[in-house]
């Protein structure tokens, strides 16, 4: 999914990005600001997953709760010029396996954020789980910091696609971690993959299937894809082919349009009600403030669109932050994002949702005008690859089959 990060004040080693010129060519001018959320990265998991190309690192003997909390504390207090005043409508802790931190260090957590951010009463507050890691008496103590929506990373219920995909947990420990969310949070996650090593059809449906059965508000199911820098890249295990994935894929949405799931996005199903308000804003292209090693944040202001990066080595992120060094930041990256830019980086994000975003959050959002598009829309019409609604920007089917085409229409 999107990340993305805040700006290190002035002479604490970052470089202050400039702000556009008001009324140069090209220049961004928002009206108004995006809502804003928070994403925050533990980066740690009991083993690396062959598939993963996240910023998750194999754990050691024990965490650096302690230490990781305090340099949080540096980061966030670091950005919150950035954000000032700024209410924040939802928080995702991801990772890593963010179900490795102590309830303790949980609620720390959720407390700084509290302290120094005003979180909207009914902020939606997503933490990341994995099966091989759940705990009834921690998730409840979870529940109980204000965690309100659980995501776990089933991936499979099947043993021998488990093993494939070098999970710790099998299908037995998915389904108790299942059970045992639902008896402390109202609202859960399923995520799930499907073309998987040696998967046949009928073994994804079987997955479809025993995902419903617990009837959650909310599944993200994913292809696999072999990414770069991963195991898999390197060692490529057999998958189904194209054809196969092209019909699990259209048996999959057909199941779940029977089961009452509205299909809002390229890889989320959602009852009625269920939408991940978080993500939600990631596609709209909202703001983010990402803190975390390896975390990814954008954050706009009234004249320029900020992105920045955190450095990804959990002990370089924290040295950085505890005992800096001259020259040497916590921050990977902080760049404007340019005007040129711009279109592609919010096509990119609101063309994954099915129902597309108004006409008019183009503007909104980017601080350019329509016109500075309209060639392109007009192409993508043309292609079939777009909707002819002028009031909004939604990809058509074939657009949605040919997405990275339509995408790259705007680069």
């Amino acid at each position: 999914m999107p990340r993305s990060i805040a700006i290190r004040p002035a002479g604490q080693g970052a470089q202050v990005p400039r702000a556009a010129t008001p009324g140069a060519p090209g220049a961004s001018l928002l009206t108004s600001l995006p809502p804003l959320s928070v994403y925050v990265h533990v980066p740690w998991c009991v083993r690396k997953c062959p598939y993963c190309d996240f910023n998750s690192h194999t754990a050691p003997g024990e965490l650096p709760e302690d230490r990781y909390l305090q340099a949080l504390t540096a980061d966030l207090d670091q950005s919150l010029p950035q954000v000032w005043g700024r209410k924040v409508i939802s928080v995702f802790i991801g990772g890593g396996t963010p179900s490795l931190l102590s309830a303790a260090t949980l609620d720390a957590m959720l407390a700084l954020l509290r302290s120094r951010l005003p979180l909207l009463p009914d902020a939606e507050i997503t933490m990341e789980a994995n099966p091989g890691t759940v705990e009834a008496g921690r998730f409840a103590d979870y529940a109980a910091s204000g965690v309100n929506r659980i995501s776990l990373g089933i991936q499979s219920f099947d043993d021998a696609s488990l093993q494939a995909l070098g999970r710790i947990h099998d299908g037995h420990a998915a389904r108790a971690a299942i059970a045992i969310a639902q008896r402390h949070f109202e609202r859960v996650n399923l995520d799930l993959m499907f073309a998987l090593p040696g998967q046949t059809v009928a073994g994804c449906l079987a997955d479809v299937e025993a995902a419903l059965s617990f009837g959650t508000e909310h599944l993200s199911i994913y292809h696999l894809t072999l990414e770069p820098n991963t195991v898999f890249a390197k060692y490529p295990p057999p998958l189904p082919d194209d054809d196969a994935a092209f019909e699990m894929q259209d048996r999959i949405e057909a199941r779940l349009a029977r089961a009452g799931y509205e299909h809002y996005e390229v890889s989320a199903y959602a009852r009625p009600g269920g939408r991940c308000r978080h993500n939600l804003n990631y596609w709209e292209f909202g703001d983010y403030l990402g803190i975390g090693p390896g975390a990814h944040g954008k954050l706009s202001f009234h004249d320029r669109i900020v992105r920045e990066a955190r450095v990804r080595n959990p002990q370089s992120w924290m040295d950085a932050l505890l005992a800096p060094v001259p020259g040497v930041s916590h921050l990977a990256e902080s760049r404007d994002v340019g005007p040129e830019e711009l279109p592609f980086e919010f096509m990119l994000n609101a063309l994954r949702l099915t129902d597309g975003v108004p006409a008019s959050s183009f503007p909104e959002r980017t601080g350019l005008s329509l016109a500075v598009i309209a060639k392109r829309l007009a192409q993508a019409v043309d292609r079939g690859l777009l909707d002819e609604d002028p009031t909004r920007l939604r990809a058509t089917e074939l657009g949605r089959r040919f997405l990275n085409d339509l995408q790259g229409l705007f680069l």
